[in-house]
């Protein structure tokens, strides 16, 4: 799993307010920016690599047909020039991974989107990804246990990409279905995923009983990517500086003997990943 000698791998940070703050209007799929403004993209990998991130998340979170239907736009139109940004800014030593968000609805059966129509969604993005030349896929932000199965499943058994899995945890170690750290390990590692952990959602200082008990769970490597603390109501912007994130980073690190890939979610930008470099490479 991309480990050397080093403990920890470094991801990238936040997408979606790096595309809003270069020209991302209100109510526009950041996915749609890979087309009108593919160079803004790059320019943003760049960035991030540029502070220090190993891997990077390709700019299709919702980049399935179901979500881009309304936008116009289909999987085939968008996966394969985000991957194309991602790997021109990567070069060699920087690993691409296609990133796949929730698929927008429920499903059975929680909601009413079926199964197999799930799978046929996760399936088109992954067997696109791994086609334009994606390293791995990472699936995130997930809630309902189902939908990460059905994801993991789509990519596993038709590509031969190796899968990082997400979920999103809130303060009572559940996601919002009532998923716990043990299950999701307990089906991770049945799996065969490379690499477990959790995103969004959360400051560091609010993650570190989870990350206890998913630590807890599995020999895998932990993926760690929190928000920036919470957002302002009014300006949007988060409240943990780069300095106050990365300090409560490293109690995370702490936290069990499994290797980890450190990153951000919601709210962090380049210098939030520069700053983590920082003060690892002190640990």
């Amino acid at each position: 799993m991309w480990f050397d000698r080093s403990s920890f791998l470094f991801y990238d940070g936040a997408m979606g307010t790096m595309l809003q703050s270069r020209g991302l209007k209100p109510g526009l799929r950041p996915d749609v920016m890979n087309i009108s403004s593919p160079q803004t993209v790059e320019d943003v990998h760049r960035l991030y690599i540029e502070a220090g991130s190993d891997i990077i998340c390709t700019n299709t979170f919702g980049a399935n047909a179901l979500v881009l239907k309304s936008a116009g736009y289909s999987p085939e139109e968008i996966i394969p020039v985000a991957v194309s940004a991602a790997t021109r800014a990567a070069g060699d030593s920087v690993k691409v991974v296609l990133d796949i968000g929730p698929v927008g609805y429920l499903l059975e059966p929680l909601g009413d989107l079926a199964l197999d129509k799930a799978y046929a969604l996760f399936k088109e993005q992954a067997v696109l990804g791994e086609k334009s030349g994606a390293d791995a896929v990472a699936i995130e932000t997930m809630s309902d246990l189902n939908e990460m199965e059905t994801a993991i499943r789509a990519v596993t058994e038709n590509t031969a990409l190796p899968v990082l899995a997400m979920m999103t945890f809130g303060k009572n170690g559940r996601t919002y279905t009532g998923v716990t750290p043990e299950d999701f390990a307990t089906l991770a590692e049945r799996l065969g995923v490379a690499a477990v952990g959790l995103n969004c959602s959360l400051a560091p200082s609010e993650m570190h009983e989870t990350v206890e008990r998913l630590a807890g769970s599995t020999s895998l490597p932990l993926i760690i990517k929190p928000n920036a603390g919470l957002p302002d109501s009014v300006t949007g912007l988060y409240n943990l500086t780069p300095a106050e994130f990365a300090q409560q980073m490293t109690k995370l690190a702490k936290i069990g003997t499994n290797k980890k890939i450190i990153g951000g979610c919601c709210g962090t930008t380049p210098e939030y990943i520069r700053e983590l470099k920082k003060v690892f490479s002190k640990l």
